[in-house]
This record gives structure tokens, C-alpha cells and sequence, in this order.
């Protein structure tokens, strides 16, 4: 973890301007062809979760402005970010979280997570570490093809962990969408880095195959 230190004066005004916001946070969702994504795990016999959360995870990992986060006057950046999800369980109707360090190396953690989750599953957790910031917020809404999402937040103290969703995926005009949604805090993140993380998301989804064999 290392303090960031905005150099240009304009991005200096851009967080300082939206961080005084009640509301700082902003939200953008698309669907996402994921066609050739759900062929290639099928194939493989890998679990959709597990391999939705690694491609998430990945992705927002290669974007810099996302492992960024707020701590009272300063910014620090994280040198990796961490999944923590929601997974169904035995023992209730809601959710429970499911927290998985992220590892590049997909098969590790795969394997990982599809053992987070029957632990979740049957244990269910709802804490968060105290003191940590270094996640990802993860929802999945498996029974809606959503056009929009909104998170509930905290804003005292400030939150400035990002969030995406992703929900039930259709098949439409030879494609299979799946609308994805990201939250981001807007004095850490703009419009070109959420363009960014759905370029780079896209790419992982439509070329399955390199992205799983080149981690």
C-alpha cells in the first residue's frame, strides 16, 4: 500500500470537489456478451460464480484508480483488492458475505472460492474486518436481467470501496447478455476508468480461453 499524491492540479480540484458531495458515489451498468465466457466454463466444467467473481476481480485490479481509497484527508493505493461477495445459504433466506483473497492464478482460486462458499454457505458471515478497505463489493442477482442497481452505502465515515453486480443473463439477437453494474466513489474514479473496466471485461469475456490459461 502506498499514499497517492494527485501531481496535476486538476485532478487535485476533481477529488476535492466531489468528495465534499453527500452523495460522491455514481453507478453505470451494461449488458455484457458473455457467449463464448459461458461456453468456455461449460466445456471446462467451471463453477459461473467463482469465474465471474476472477474475471470481476481481474479486471478491476488492472485499473489503478479502483484500488484507490480514502482515508480521512489522504488517498492510499492498494497493491491488490479482494473479493467479498454474496453467496445463498442453508440456514436463512438472505445472503451471507463470502470474502476470497485474490490470487492471478485462476485455477487457485477458483478452487479457493468454491470452498469459501459451502463454508459461507453453512456458516454464513455478515462482519466486515474492522479497519480493512482493500475489497471489491460483490452482489450477484441471479434472477434479474436489471438495467440499474443501487447500493446501500455509509458516508460517515467515507466509503470508498466499489461495487458491482451482475444479474441473469438472456439470450438475445445470437448473443447471451448479462448486465453488469459499477459503483464507484467519484473522487477516486471518472467515466474513462468505468469505460476501462467494461473494455477490459468484454475482452476477458468474448476471449475466455487466453485469460484463463495466461493466469
Amino acid at each position: 500500500m502506498k499514499k497517492v499524491v494527485f501531481k496535476n492540479s486538476h485532478r487535485q480540484k476533481h477529488f476535492d470537489f466531489f468528495r465534499q458531495m453527500d452523495q460522491p458515489h455514481f453507478s453505470v451498468s451494461a449488458d455484457i456478451d458473455i457467449q463464448q465466457f459461458l461456453k468456455y466454463i461449460r466445456e471446462h466444467k467451471l463453477s459461473f460464480t467463482a469465474s465471474v467473481v476472477y474475471a470481476i476481480a481481474h479486471t478491476l485490479n488492472e485499473i489503478p484508480e479502483f484500488r484507490y481509497r480514502i482515508r480521512g484527508e489522504e488517498v492510499v493505493e492498494h497493491e491488490l483488492i479482494h473479493p467479498s461477495f454474496t453467496v445463498t445459504t442453508e440456514v436463512s433466506d438472505v445472503f451471507s458475505f463470502c470474502t476470497v483473497p485474490f490470487s492471478y492464478n485462476a485455477s487457485e482460486f477458483i478452487d479457493l472460492t468454491l470452498t469459501k462458499i459451502k463454508e459461507m454457505q453453512h456458516q454464513p458471515s455478515f462482519e466486515d474486518e474492522e479497519g480493512r478497505d482493500d475489497f471489491i463489493f460483490m452482489s450477484a442477482m441471479p434472477w434479474i436481467s436489471f438495467t440499474s442497481v443501487m447500493h446501500p452505502m455509509h458516508y460517515h465515515p467515507v466509503d470508498s470501496v466499489p461495487r458491482v453486480a451482475w444479474g441473469k443473463y438472456r439470450e438475445e439477437a445470437k448473443k447471451v447478455l448479462m448486465p453488469v453494474a459499477l459503483q464507484a466513489h467519484h473522487a477516486l474514479v471518472d467515466g474513462i476508468h468505468a469505460g476501462l473496466f467494461f473494455e477490459y471485461l468484454e475482452k476477458k469475456m468474448r476471449e475466455p480461453a487466453l485469460f484463463f490459461q495466461e493466469n
